[in-house]
């Protein structure tokens, strides 16, 4: 019997809810224990010491605690990303980390389109307006709205959260534009009625730039200065993915000198955030807390996938979306 090891604190509800999910679709051939992440290694060491598989949430283990753990073969992420986990090193130490094959990928894409709806509807103004008493005055002094209808969307990365933005984008009669920094498989241009550009004719001539890629060395900084400036004053970007894969200053000035029209963005370089960050108080940016993979749906779909690959690990067959440190750098 596979022991499974849940690295969570279940003082919070957000953390209670993938234990709830993971109990209630583990099979009686799965042990699942619960970790706390705050712990001494010694602690650690001891609560993981029979563990064949982790998922840490919102939480990673140190390599010096994986190094004295045996059995331990996976660490089972229940996101895409795996930048907060150490792949390279528990790759070194025999251990495997899967991240979770896409199952937020319509959780964020929807909320990827929520954040253009937004920023172009001034949705945050409106409401904040709406609920301070003064119903439509004051905002009726903005600047027009706009439809996401006709644009020309560019989307960067186009994995599976990418192609499920251009699969939402499909109803609202876009020209959709992507460009992916890993070579695609032969055929992918034109899938789902997108174009594959180079990055900066993408960012040209798109009405909305929208990023959804891996945090790694070549992607940190990737949407800076020089990037903001090719695109179209009248443009507005989109980040679901990682705060750092845009530089947040150079962010900021762009939307101060009009460089781009506005910004949605779920998550930042620093998290959270400083209460003074000048992105949370522009008129033109709509930020949310990095949650857009959140949905009951999403959640559960992360953990049914988990639970799968724990279940080939104690089959001994090919393991699923196994991250290769490669794509580390």
């Amino acid at each position: 019997m596979p022991t499974l090891a849940f690295l969570a604190n279940l003082s919070t509800a957000e953390h209670k809810r993938r234990w709830d999910l993971l109990n209630e679709h583990a099979g009686p051939g799965v042990n699942i224990v619960v970790a706390d992440p705050t712990a001494s290694p010694g602690e650690m060491i001891e609560a993981l010491k029979d563990a064949d598989a982790a998922i840490p949430w919102l939480a990673s283990i140190p390599l010096e605690v994986a190094a004295q753990l045996p059995n331990l073969k996976l660490v089972q992420l229940l996101t895409a990303g795996y930048d907060s986990v150490d792949v390279i090193g528990l790759k070194k130490l025999g251990v495997s980390v899967a991240n979770n094959g896409g199952s937020n990928a319509i959780s964020v894409s929807e909320h990827t389109m929520t954040l253009m709806l937004s920023v172009y509807r001034r949705m945050m103004e409106a409401w904040t307006n709406t609920v301070d008493g003064n119903w439509r005055d004051g905002v009726d002094q903005l600047p027009v709205r706009t439809e996401i209808n006709g644009k020309t969307v560019g989307i960067i990365g186009f994995g599976n959260i990418g192609r499920q933005v251009a699969r939402r984008l499909s109803g609202f009669d876009c020209e959709v534009l992507y460009h992916d920094l890993v070579e695609l498989m032969p055929g992918r241009d034109q899938e789902l009625g997108a174009q594959a550009v180079d990055l900066d004719h993408l960012l040209r001539i798109s009405d909305i730039v929208t990023i959804h890629v891996q945090l790694n060395s070549s992607t940190t900084g990737l949407m800076g200065t020089r990037e903001f400036g090719l695109m179209k004053k009248t443009a507005i970007f989109i980040n679901t993915c990682r705060g750092s894969v845009h530089n947040e200053v150079d962010l900021i000035k762009a939307l101060q000198d009009g460089e781009i029209a506005g910004a949605g963005l779920d998550v930042l370089e620093q998290e959270p955030t400083d209460p003074n960050n000048p992105l949370l108080s522009m008129s033109n940016a709509v930020v949310t807390p990095h949650w857009a993979g959140g949905t009951g749906e999403g959640n559960e779909r992360a953990v049914v996938f988990a639970l799968s690959n724990v279940e080939r690990l104690a089959e001994d067959r090919k393991l699923l979306s196994i991250v290769d440190p490669a794509s580390i750098f």
